[in-house]
């Protein structure tokens, strides 16, 4: 039995017991009140479970929206602003009202935090950035101190709504980076719902999902508040991504579930369960942090090769490939109607790989004057199938 299917026959609270480190996200509409203020009860609630898990022994990160929205209402703004360098000043305004709220709440609590503001570089591109951030977050829990994570929208906003998306996508990427167990993802929602209109839900809250229903998730429009800029779409990338590396992601809501509760296995919110064993720090680097250069596509043969043995991808079984990369570069692999395989680390220019495709290893030696190298080792090779 594959462990997501043991996963989904397990109850719960099992499964939450062997959560040892822990990201929570909280976004903006349900950190502000209606006058654009910081509604401090909810934060007060949230720092309280915090430091009440971490007291348990649990590693603790907060991944936490509303800068623009605290600077929204400092500034007596009634509408998120549009254009990016009226966006950054206002996150630049309630950056600092948003961590001196935080670090108040800690401090009575005795807790030290750790202001984190990313950029996409750090999380994309550069495999050093990456080991020092991750290196930066194992030192922050040796501390003592939680890590407290925004986006660095005062000087990233562009580049940051293109390359990672919203602050759902920041925090599975967080997740994803420090191998926690569990994502928390606390909105204006209760979870996901199995069906959706133009007004909303209009389904039943589905409680829990399994990896591989994930062609059947229902069709949702991505949608934002008016001090807000995420939804249910970007919530759900957020899930595919953590669930395709290992690792458990709850849908919860903020005012009406408790973090305690849904870390102790309460029936709460949507959790939506592994599809595999954890991915190692490289893999889930190559799979989901380094930019993709290009793609290839690959015959059937090749595709029940690497997704059904475990096989290294060959030159024999690609039949195109697209892009500017060369050796060591991140490339998709992809099927030959176009649906996304996996992921991995090239061992050829795109010009030589164009010389040698469909062709066996004699030929590939022939051609190159060298033998011939698989295209992607499978020790480079992540399946996201």
């Amino acid at each position: 039995m594959a462990k997501a299917e043991k996963a989904a026959g397990r109850p719960r609270q099992a499964l939450m017991g062997q959560v040892k480190r822990l990201v929570v996200k909280i976004g903006s509409s349900s950190l502000t009140t209606r006058g654009r203020s910081l509604d401090r009860r909810v934060l007060r609630r949230l720092v309280a479970d915090l430091v009440d898990l971490r007291e348990r022994g649990m590693e603790v990160a907060l991944v936490t929206s509303g800068a623009v929205a605290a600077g929204m209402g400092h500034l007596d703004l009634e509408v998120r602003p549009r254009a990016i360098p009226d966006l950054q000043a206002v996150a630049a305004v309630g950056q600092n009202l948003l961590m001196n709220a935080y670090k108040g709440l800690f401090r009575r609590r005795g807790v030290p935090i750790g202001q984190v503001l990313l950029t996409a570089e750090d999380i994309f591109d550069n495999r050093r950035r990456y080991l020092n951030l991750e290196n930066t977050f194992r030192s922050l829990f040796a501390y003592g101190a939680v890590p407290v994570i925004n986006e660095n929208d005062s000087v990233a906003v562009a580049e940051l709504k293109r390359q990672i998306g919203e602050n759902d996508m920041l925090a599975a990427y967080v997740t994803n980076l420090i191998r926690a167990q569990l994502l928390v993802i606390l909105s204006d929602v209760e979870g996901l719902y199995s069906a959706y209109g133009p007004r909303g839900p209009e389904g039943e809250l589905v409680r829990q999902m399994r990896y591989g229903d994930a062609e059947n998730l229902p069709t949702v429009e991505r949608s934002g508040s008016a001090v807000g800029s995420g939804g249910m779409e970007t919530k759900l990338r957020a899930a595919r991504l953590l669930m395709a590396s290992g690792e458990m992601m709850v849908i919860a809501h903020a005012r009406k579930h408790r973090l305690l509760d849904i870390v102790d296995g309460c029936e709460l919110g949507t959790l939506f369960l592994p599809a595999r064993k954890r991915l190692n720090s490289r893999k889930r680097w190559i799979a989901f942090a380094s930019a993709c250069k290009g793609s290839v596509k690959v015959d059937r043969g090749a595709q029940r090769a690497i997704a059904e043995r475990d096989k290294s991808l060959l030159p024999a079984g690609i039949v195109a490939c697209e892009g500017n990369f060369v050796a060591g570069d991140t490339i998709r692999v992809e099927s030959e109607g176009g649906g996304e395989l996996a992921r991995g680390l090239s061992r050829y220019d795109v010009d030589d790989l164009r010389c040698i495709l469909g062709k066996n290893s004699q030929q590939v030696e022939d051609e190159l004057g060298y033998p011939a190298l698989e295209v992607i080792h499978r020790d480079d090779l992540v399946l996201l199938i």
